[in-house]
């Protein structure tokens, strides 16, 4: 997995664990304004996230598909197809038996054999 997905995938666990120890320290009577903690504090956990995903993107070289530049990300899902069409499935080869003409003549009269 890219760090760019580990680390978007981890921005919303982070912000219900802030959420949660806030919670606990106002309901401890710890801190008294519970937002006026929160906030703040939520603002710069999105910040750090935010600034953690530019700079996986940029080790790795890359976008998301469908981003800003259009450009595909290589590696988020393997076997991906960014074209404007998928590509045919792979023909199965078990069910293509051609019959010999001998056996196609015989069976041209008419009738089961």
């Amino acid at each position: 997995m890219s760090r760019y997905i580990m680390i978007h995938r981890l921005r919303g666990p982070a912000v219900l664990l802030l959420l949660g120890a806030i919670a606990l320290l106002y309901e401890t009577r710890v801190i008294h304004h519970f937002w006026g903690w929160f906030l703040p504090l939520l603002l710069i956990m999105i910040g750090v996230f935010m600034l953690a995903e530019r700079i996986a993107l940029a080790a790795e070289g890359g976008y998301p598909p469908g981003s800003c530049c259009g450009q595909p990300y290589p590696g988020v899902y393997p076997g991906a197809y960014y074209g404007s069409a998928p590509p045919p499935p792979p023909a199965d080869t078990s069910a293509n038996v051609s019959a010999s003409s001998q056996e196609f003549e015989k069976n041209s009269q008419g009738g089961q054999s």
